[in-house]
């Protein structure tokens, strides 16, 4: 089994505006302790010559996360080094419309370690498609994160994914969850 790290939409601008005044304080310091997180796993990853491939949003005029705007930019603490894959996407599903695919069956990966931002969105749909595609996944279970939507909290849909996609399957391949601390290669 080939394993490779996979970092989504790890963005300066990504939880902005995502929650109300008095929240968005603690929605940033939550992304921060994950991103800390993430890029402890990425390290290791590197140091055990395991592929590692981020994936960044672009979005469109006027979105936090236009191309090419400050808030589009990946979060310096997990920058890639040169020679790894960054793979642009325009939906959440990190799969559609790009490339990822091909650049994972290059390096004959059969298995993914995933983490990143928007669980609900790009997370969730990502880890589904990964799994309905023949990989098996271990989702990062503390190495995700979004923010709050409607009366839920981050902290909410992070517990409330994880139960969902902790042993989702399709077929043969199924989700596992792992803790960041816990992921070693």
């Amino acid at each position: 089994m080939t394993t490779a790290l996979l970092i989504i939409d790890v963005q300066n601008a990504i939880v902005e505006g995502e929650g109300t005044p008095d929240r968005q304080g603690a929605i940033d310091a939550a992304l921060n302790e994950t991103v800390g997180r993430l890029q402890s796993v990425q390290a290791r990853a590197r140091a055990a010559h395991i592929p590692v491939v981020l994936v960044q949003h672009d979005g469109g005029p006027g979105d936090p996360l236009a191309r090419s705007s400050h808030g589009w930019a990946l979060r310096h603490e997990i920058a890639p080094l040169p020679g790894e894959t960054v793979v642009h996407k325009t939906s959440c599903d990190s799969f559609h419309g790009t490339d990822l695919q091909e650049q994972l069956e290059g390096l004959s990966v059969t298995h993914l370690v995933i983490g990143g931002c928007m669980t609900q969105f790009c997370v969730d749909t990502t880890a589904r498609r990964a799994v309905s595609l023949g990989y098996d996944v271990t989702l990062l279970s503390d190495g995700h994160s979004t923010g709050d939507m409607g009366d839920l909290t981050f902290s909410q849909i992070i517990a409330h994914h994880n139960r969902l996609l902790g042993g989702f399957s399709a077929g043969a391949h199924a989700i596992t969850l792992r803790r960041a601390g816990e992921m070693n290669f």
